[in-house]
């Protein structure tokens, strides 16, 4: 079938067969490698994007789903000259990226926590991050990053 969807607000028309993740039209059609598979089971989070406004594991939803959609991925955060996004630059200055691999993930629901609550409490933004799973930063330098781009989002 061809997949029609807006992804990072450019439209994009994709063979896929209907059963085919999300992620897998991503990673491997159109070359947006930011969402990982790290279980491929939706239990990490590595692979967060948004559809439609909605935090999703790409890996989960299939491509069929996606018909219409607007998908936000990690790239499209980033203004079209490079510049991060602010919520990049923060896990980036709070040294909540370390090995990176669920970071991508950890980014898509900080920005989505954000944008439905600006100004989160620290259980608002465990909440709002618990779908992700990192085994490298022992969190805290995530939920310091989710405050510091909370801050400068404000």
């Amino acid at each position: 079938m061809e997949l029609k969807m807006n992804v990072n607000g450019q439209p994009v028309a994709v063979e896929v067969a209907p059963t085919e993740p999300l992620l897998q039209v991503l990673r491997e059609r159109l070359g947006l490698v930011g969402a990982k598979e790290p279980c491929g089971k939706g239990e990490c989070g590595g692979c967060t994007v948004l559809m439609n406004g909605q935090t999703v594991n790409a890996c989960l939803v299939m491509a069929a789903q996606a018909e219409g959609a607007e998908v936000l991925t990690v790239e499209g955060l980033a203004a079209p000259d490079g510049k991060l996004h602010p919520v990049q630059q923060a896990f980036v200055e709070a040294g909540a990226v370390q090995c990176g691999y669920c970071m991508t993930g950890m980014v898509m629901s900080a920005f989505s926590l954000l944008q439905q609550n600006p100004q989160p409490t620290e259980a608002e933004i465990k909440e709002g991050m618990e779908g992700n799973l990192c085994r490298c930063t022992g969190y805290q330098k995530v939920f310091d990053a989710v405050n510091l781009a909370a801050g400068r989002l404000r």
